[in-house]
Formats: structure tokens, sequence, C-alpha cells
């Protein structure tokens, strides 16, 4: 979800549920191509119309939801963002995080309710460690801090890390500052496997913001011994402009002022930062010392570049535009098929050679309410065999899982969401995340809390037969293919 600003035809499968709200804010005017976009929109499919009604639950035949767990108070604030480890799963909450045992995906029981309040609460994990985000300013780093001003020099904002190794008693053990706060991480394993680093984004600095300066073209990385963690320090803030400061920014596209996300392939030392008007491709074999190869943009049809995923291979990567910062209604006839959607891009050459190339946009192709939220947001690939499936999130707009194999022509083959939470009236919720692990799409319902959903499609059989002991998707792993 963007942060502004700191002070901080369908198959119908139907089940009644309670209606919930939560009020999002404000939208984003979107960019409209060079040749090569314009053709594509030329070949993308209508919209279809057929909306359901107040919490109805649609999907193909394909995609069902098994399990549900709600929010409950004090973490009924926004859900966030998934982390996955053995039979558990890390959910974050604007108020702190839960961790859900899914020994039993059709039966989740809670684990932990951990509060702690400091948005986004992005959430990693690492062994006995995990990781939270806090990208809102701070009275001071601790879990009974308050609200308080980013122009105020006392103020915190940036990692916290707490130890998990008892699963139903997370300790809160150290925290690091940096700057601008931090609205996401990446983790990052080491080479040596003695530490872990933290990719930190954040953005918006301000003239009047003592930690937040302009131009703010950085992202900070926090080194984490693996044996002695409450050593964990900002080692390294590279400039990833350092020669025009990125995008400058337009009516319609967000100016670059330091990257929302970046996914890591560690395996492959490779890196995708979606860095607000720029996406850029980043040589990480050394950890502490990322480089950028190679950088794009779309000045017509982007808004902010809010996250990456690759392909198993390296050879692709998809863009995600959060047109409207996840608070506007963009998939509808007004906003069409270009906008509000991933781009996917091919990957060619090597080292430092390697370049990106777009080849297609890719939207549910389903028309919401104007009074639901809905774009593209977060997703993970689904490790299918010779094939690039992939499922995402897209707030009220649900669950879409695609095949992105041929990148000039992605298509859905399985969708899951509800109806709007108001007929009347503009009210945000939805999946902030959606994710696949060890055989079960999990979404964190931003409103609705956890739901749990099993794929049943013979184009994605082969996912059964890959299984993770640990994920955090914008680490992304690599898996047995052809």
């Amino acid at each position: 979800m963007i942060r502004f600003h700191k002070p901080r035809l369908r198959q119908l499968r139907v089940v009644a549920l309670a209606t919930t709200g939560l009020l999002v804010a404000s939208a984003l005017v979107a960019p409209a191509s060079n040749a090569q976009t314009v053709a594509q929109a030329a070949k993308a499919p209508a919209l279809t119309n057929t909306i359901p009604g107040v919490d109805e639950i649609v999907s193909s035949p394909n995609l069902r939801q098994i399990a549900n767990v709600p929010k409950v108070a004090p973490l009924d604030a926004t859900n966030s963002d998934i982390a996955f480890q053995g039979k558990y799963a890390f959910a974050g909450n604007y108020n702190g995080f839960v961790i859900y045992d899914i020994s039993r995906p059709s039966a989740p029981t809670v684990k932990a309710r951990v509060l702690c309040p400091g948005s986004q609460n992005d959430i990693s994990v690492h062994g006995d460690l995990l990781f939270l985000s806090t990208d809102s300013s701070r009275s001071d780093d601790s879990c009974n801090s308050t609200t308080q001003g980013a122009d105020v020099k006392g103020s915190w904002e940036g990692i916290k890390v707490f130890d998990i190794k008892d699963k139903a008693n997370p300790r809160y053990i150290k925290s690091v500052e940096t700057a601008c706060g931090s609205h996401t991480h990446t983790l990052v394993p080491g080479k040596d496997r003695k530490a872990i680093y933290l990719y930190v984004s954040s953005y918006s600095p301000r003239a009047e913001f003592p930690d937040c300066q302009p131009p703010h073209d950085s992202i900070s990385i926090i080194k984490v011994p693996v044996k002695k963690p409450t050593d964990a320090a900002v080692v390294a803030t590279p400039n990833l402009f350092p020669d025009d400061g990125g995008f400058p920014g337009s009516p319609t596209g967000s100016a670059t002022t330091g990257c929302h996300d970046i996914t890591a392939y560690p395996s492959k030392d490779l890196a995708a930062g979606a860095c607000m008007g720029d996406g850029i491709l980043l040589d990480i074999k050394n950890r502490e010392a990322p480089r950028v190869i190679n950088r794009v943009r779309d000045e017509v049809n982007f808004a902010f570049w809010h996250s990456a995923t690759f392909n198993n291979s390296g050879t692709k990567v998809i863009f995600t535009d959060e047109l409207g910062g996840g608070g506007a209604a963009t998939c509808n006839e007004t906003v069409g098929p270009n906008r509000g959607a991933d781009a996917i891009y091919d990957i060619a050459g090597r080292g430092n050679a390697r370049t990106m190339t777009f080849r297609s946009y890719y939207k549910i192709p389903r028309a919401n309410a104007n009074t639901e939220n809905c774009v593209a947001h977060n997703g993970s690939l689904i490790p299918v065999l010779g094939k690039d499936i992939m499922v995402q999130a897209w707030y009220q707009g649900g669950i879409s899982v695609f095949d992105f194999t041929d990148s000039a022509n992605p298509k859905e083959i399985a969708f899951w969401e509800r109806g709007p939470l108001s007929a009347d009236t503009f009210v945000g919720g939805g999946t902030w995340s959606a994710y696949y692990y060890n055989g079960h799409i999990y979404s964190n319902d931003m409103v609705k809390g956890l739901d749990v959903l099993e794929l049943n499609d013979w184009r994605t059989w082969s996912a059964k037969l890959t299984r993770y002991q640990e994920l955090n998707v914008q680490t992304q792993p690599s898996y047995l293919g052809w």
C-alpha cells in the first residue's frame, strides 16, 4: 500500500459472510504507452461486468476456500504481509502480528498474537528470528509506543527483531532505526550463512523530517549475525540512483524517492526493485553493495512501481503497479486493462549486460464495483514444473492465478473473490497478500482475516511436489524445473 506522507461472466460458489468495514484512502490518477504498449492494449480482452453481491463469494470451479480465521482485537487493524516456516504462518497486522499453526490447512489455529503497533509490520522469518518493518513514526522503539510526528528528531522508525524459538511466546530482542523508516524489507541470506541481510525499502522524504531528508535515493542494508542477532546494525546505505535521482515524477506517475519493495533471488545473485517511478534489476553478488545493472520505466501506464516477482529460471520479471495506492476502484472499464496492472518483462543477456524488455500487461479480466478498492498487489510464483504460473492478490478484486509462460499472452486459469464490503459506499479491504505455500494458497485479507484456499487444476498438480521449510516470498527460492 502506498504511504503518501509520513505523520504516518463467472461460475459461482456462494457463501454468506458477515460484513466488516475498513476505510482506505485516496486515489492516484494513472498514466496512459509507447507503441509497444498500445499494441498490447489492442489485444486486451474486454472486462466482464457481473459483480457479486455484498460479501458474496464467487470463484472458478478449480479454486475453493477451505478455511477462514477472522481478526480479533487487539489485532483488529489492517492485515498485511505473510511469511512461512514449517507448520506456521506469520501474518502481519498494523497492530502487531499473528502466528498461525497451519499443520491442518483446513483448520488453522492461533499459536500467538503479539501486540506491537507500527504499520505496516511487513514481516519475514529466518530460523528463530522474525523481523517487522515499522514505517509509521513512533514515540520510541518499544511495543508500547505511540504515534509521534516524523518532524520530531526523537521519533523512531525501522526494524524490530523478535526471537520466535518459542512460537507461543515471541520475545522482542532488538531494534534498528533506518532512514525514512522501513515500509518493506527483504531478507537476503549471506554467502557464508553466518549472517543475513535485510534490504530496507522506504520513501517519501521531506525537508522537515530530520531522519528522512531528500533526495533519499537509497536503501538501508542491515546485517544480522545469525548467532548474535542483537548485534544487528545498518552496514550500508547504497544510492541506487546516483546520476539522475530516478524518475522525476509526472501528474500521473510517482517520482522515485527510494524503493517500495525489492525481491531478491539469492541463488542467482539477482534482485528486482520496484522503486516508485522505476523498475530496476540489481546484481547482489556482494550483499553489502548491490549494483543496478538495468532500469526500465513506463511513463504511460504505470503510476507506482510496487513489487516484483521472477520466474523460476530468472528470465522474466513481473512488476506490479499499485495505482491509487490500494485505496481506489481501478478494476473497472474506466481505468481499463493496462493501468493498475502487472507488467511482464523478459530478461536477456548475462552479467552486467542483462536487460529487461516489456512483453505484456496482465490484469484480472473482471470488472469490480466502484465501491471496491482493486489493484495489483502481492503474489508469489507457484512452483509448477515447466510453466510460469503465479497467484496474486488484488485487494477486493480477490485472488487470481495466471499463466505467463508465454510472456506476451498471460492467461488467468483460476480466481476467487468476495463481493464488495458495501454496495453503496466506498469501503476498502480485500486481500493484501496471496501466496502459495506447500500445497495451499494463503491470503491475508485486510478486513476478513486469514483465508486458506485449495487449487485443484491439472496445470498446477506438480506444484505439490515442492515443499519449503521456510518461505519469505520476497526472498525468492528456486525449485526443480526443466
